[in-house]
């Protein structure tokens, strides 16, 4: 059957807050390929903005830790099942998961099944944890887009088809950001140093970290008072950070703004960070960063019963092969070793110098026109079908 193209139409889900901006990137390449497609599904604000119609609120997939997805595990189940019953109703030409591998794989291998073509945006990190996530993938996905350069390669190993797109974080974030309009822009003193808090895009995150990142904040404020801080959040969390900031002895010196998380990064001279896509976001703005994660004790154990292959959990390592930033993790994680960690920073410059050029050379392999690569890889799909 030919599908005329003025009809086309695709379904897409976006997990979380991350997902939402490289799906969002990722419909402008397909937007300027097809300009009447309909793109469907479950997404969030950058989507949203491109004419995206969701049909759940993006936030309730963004759960993460083991303990907290089973306390979610009914509604997101139901979720699923919801959503693949209208998918197979309605049939669009072409599913996209992007990201969320632990609800869209398996969604993709239902509707792979009966017939829809399926592609997934971002490649399961099965290279440095669950290793048999890759015998998942080549079930559930027609084609994989892989941000990383040497992940198609891997793929092919495993007979699954795969095009490197680049990252596109990397055509977004500037080589060289301008830290002093960012600084104007949100308001912040030009001439104080600057520490940004991102301690997470999800109510299970801040749970177990944010407490940690203010009471860091105070402790660093103690040492040094002239800092200052800013903490970008997503305005359906800001009611609980301000809760928790206002419990903090840095109450009144952390600036809490609604998104921006970028304008944060190019304005700060370090950053405290929660371990996820933000870390490469940092990596791209050149800043020197100290990531951290803590999540239920519990969690952490199934996590580490999942082969972890790697020393990294941080994306800048990963992809560094070293430790090119401190991780400081769960119980380790305490306030007086992230403030410690973070003011080591500032007083290196000679350390921040050789961090930012091993970034910028890093920026450069990840810088491609990911909106058309996605596009070309799509359409194979498609013509294929």
């Amino acid at each position: 059957m030919t599908i005329d193209a003025a009809a086309r139409r695709f379904a897409m889900v976006a997990g979380e807050a991350s997902g939402d901006l490289l799906a969002g990137l990722m419909l402008d390449g397909l937007q300027a390929r097809w300009p009447t497609l309909k793109a469907v599904g479950i997404g969030g604000p950058q989507m949203l903005r491109r004419g995206f119609e969701t049909w759940w609120p993006q936030e309730k997939l963004a759960v993460r830790g083991y303990v907290e997805v089973l306390r979610h595990y009914p509604e997101i189940a139901g979720i699923r099942r919801q959503l693949r019953a209208r998918l197979l109703r309605e049939a669009p030409e072409l599913f996209i998961g992007v990201d969320a591998p632990d609800f869209n794989l398996d969604l993709e291998v239902g509707l792979r099944e009966r017939g829809i073509r399926t592609v997934h945006y971002i490649c399961p990190s099965f290279w440095a944890w669950r290793p048999e996530r890759v015998n998942k993938l080549r079930t559930a996905a027609d084609h994989v887009l892989c941000i990383f350069p040497f992940e198609p390669e891997l793929l092919a190993q495993h007979d699954i088809a795969a095009s490197y797109v680049g990252h596109p974080l990397a055509n977004v974030i500037p080589m060289a950001p301008d830290q002093g309009a960012a600084r104007v822009a949100l308001g912040l003193d030009p001439e104080a140093t600057t520490v940004a808090l991102l301690p997470g895009s999800r109510r299970s995150e801040l749970r177990y970290i944010a407490g940690r990142f203010f009471a860091a904040a105070a402790l660093m404020l103690k040492a040094r008072p002239a800092l200052q801080f800013v903490c970008p959040t997503l305005p359906s969390l800001r009611a609980e950070l301000e809760r928790m900031l206002q419990d903090s002895e840095a109450a009144g010196r952390v600036k809490l703004i609604d998104g921006q998380s970028h304008a944060a990064l190019a304005a700060c001279d370090v950053t405290l960070i929660a371990s996820g896509t933000a870390t490469l976001e940092a990596a791209l703005f050149k800043r020197p960063m100290v990531i951290s994660y803590a999540m239920n004790p519990l969690s952490l154990k199934l996590f580490m019963q999942r082969k972890q292959l790697q020393p990294w959990i941080g994306l800048p390592n990963i992809l560094c092969r070293e430790f090119v930033v401190p991780e400081v993790l769960q119980d380790a994680a305490t306030p007086q070793a992230l403030a410690d960690a973070t003011m080591a920073w500032l007083d290196d410059p000679e350390r921040i110098r050789a961090l930012q050029q091993r970034f910028a050379a890093l920026h450069a392999e990840l810088q491609r026109d990911t909106p058309t690569l996605c596009a070309d890889a799509i359409q194979k799909v498609v013509d294929q079908g």
